[in-house]
């Protein structure tokens, strides 16, 4: 038995006390961990190159394992192994305290100092990698950010609907207003915003692909008149904006420019204006990226801590007008990706390849389970200048609401995998 294996035997045998885990050793030999009475999940490590990655670095080894091949799942599925790694956290059972961990948290500034031409080079790794995957898994609005579940019968479209009437509504919009959408994806908030209230919307992105299908998208919708897209920092703008929005963009900025970018909406938001910031938000307090996360999916990003955010609002001269936690609504969102993705497994292969697909599997399973047990949710914080900007209580989120006409009937479709662009 090699000494390799004898560290995994110990931490396993020590931490799973919740499933069951078959482990079969590159040598052959098996061993089993957890209750013995349920159904086990049986995983082969292929080679002692693989075993010795995953026992000195299993929070990024795991998932390059699974990726290239070196750990094969022969009983169970992806879904369940990382299931049972999350109910016995196994992924960082010391939650951050390993040597590895700390260099990671030390060395985050440095990191994430996204410049402008890293943050385009960043964009790029994960958003530039071809529209016709996002259309194989998101919503027909090609929305990629937490939805809105109002109950458990919701569809992804209706709750994707659902999370922009939510946003705007926290925009309070008036006619005529004008409204910066600071991270635009693919145009669909911004085009909801302009179809359902009047408002003139400027959004920007640093991703050609997203960029170049929000423009048409736009112009088929016979919106360009009153919404307009560009490929712009939102560093170097200075145009000011009586509502703000910004959804799935904080992610992205990294914890060496939280100042930069409160003191931004604050110099672009009108003195009665209006911000709402959508993000992802860590519940265990300041940490470090998933290591995996950030060579594979999200390059320079960084979900940032409720504690971390709070003092650079309050620097840059933000009141904060409402916070709500959105807890389990973006895992039903991943849940609803993960399927998708799952009935299209042979049109993404043929678009990348078996690798390609692996690792998309492990980010939205790991980023689903992330909030499933509550180490991830979605803040949505509502900023202004003034106390005022907004109503005293949140009933006129809830009043004269109406339902809105479904996507599946809508007729701005925007993609068909086989077809190409339909709008």
């Amino acid at each position: 038995m090699s000494l390799f294996q004898i560290i995994i035997s110990r931490n396993l045998n020590h931490h799973i006390t919740k499933g069951h885990l078959i482990l079969q050793f590159p040598n052959g030999q098996m061993e089993s961990f957890g209750d013995h009475k349920l159904p086990p999940v049986k995983i082969a490590i292929q080679s002692n190159k693989w075993l010795r990655s995953i026992v000195i670095n299993p929070e990024l080894q795991l998932g390059e394992a699974y990726m290239e091949g070196g750990l094969v799942i022969e009983q169970g599925s992806l879904y369940q192994l990382l299931d049972l790694c999350w109910q016995n956290r196994l992924v960082d059972p010391n939650n951050g305290k390993t040597p590895i961990s700390f260099l990671r948290m030390m060395a985050r500034s440095i990191h994430q100092f996204n410049s402008e031409r890293k943050a385009k080079k960043n964009i790029a790794r994960h958003y530039d990698i071809g529209n016709q995957l996002y259309s194989l898994f998101l919503d027909e609005d090609m929305q990629y950010s937490c939805a809105y579940y109002k109950d458990d019968t919701v569809s992804l479209g209706e709750a994707q609907q659902l999370k922009k009437d939510h946003i705007a509504k926290k925009l309070n919009l008036r006619t005529g207003d004008k409204v910066l959408d600071i991270g635009c994806g693919w145009g669909g908030m911004a085009m909801h915003l302009a179809k359902q209230s009047g408002v003139k919307v400027d959004g920007i992105t640093l991703s050609h692909e997203q960029l170049a299908l929000a423009k048409q998208r736009v112009k088929q919708a016979g919106l360009d008149h009153i919404v307009h897209f560009a490929l712009q920092d939102y560093r170097h703008l200075s145009k000011r904006y009586d509502r703000i929005v910004s959804v799935g963009m904080l992610e992205h900025v990294g914890v060496p420019h939280f100042h930069e970018y409160f003191q931004q909406i604050a110099r672009l938001l009108n003195d009665d204006g209006v911000a709402l910031i959508h993000t992802i938000g860590r519940t265990d307090g300041p940490g470090a990226t998933n290591p995996w996360i950030d060579r594979h999916i999200f390059p320079g990003g960084y979900i940032p801590a409720l504690s971390e955010l709070l003092p650079h609002i309050e620097k840059a001269g933000l009141q904060i007008l409402d916070i709500e936690i959105l807890r389990l609504h973006y895992a039903e969102t991943l849940k609803d990706w993960r399927r998708n993705v799952d009935k299209n497994r042979d049109k993404i292969i043929a678009l990348y390849d078996e690798g390609f697909l692996r690792m998309w599997e492990f980010y939205l399973i790991c980023s689903e389970l992330s909030f499933r047990y509550g180490v991830h949710n979605v803040l949505q914080l509502q900023l202004a200048k003034k106390q005022n900007a907004a109503p005293l209580t949140r009933d006129y989120l809830y009043e004269n609401t109406t339902a809105y006409e479904p996507i599946s009937q809508n007729s701005n479709h925007i993609y068909s995998a086989e077809n190409g662009y339909a709008l």
